[in-house]
């Protein structure tokens, strides 16, 4: 089971910085981060990669999205 991070409800750079801190703890594993614009998707997709995690999927999630990010 995954870590999830919900920043929905937030404006960027809020998200991305929520997902940095959660990144810079766990290491390695599998984080969902819970967002409700397409910029937030954008830029957390972007931030996770540019730490080394992948984007394993980003998923509509209501009214918003889901991205799963992976590092092993």
């Amino acid at each position: 089971m995954s870590d999830i991070v919900d920043a929905r409800g937030l404006s960027c750079p809020q998200p991305v910085l929520l997902t940095m801190e959660k990144i810079k703890k766990q290491t390695k594993g599998e984080v969902a981060i819970l967002v409700d614009t397409d910029t937030s998707k954008e830029n957390v997709s972007r931030a996770a990669m540019s730490q080394g995690w992948k984007v394993k999927g980003v998923k509509p999630d209501g009214t918003g999205h889901k991205i799963t990010i992976a590092k092993k």
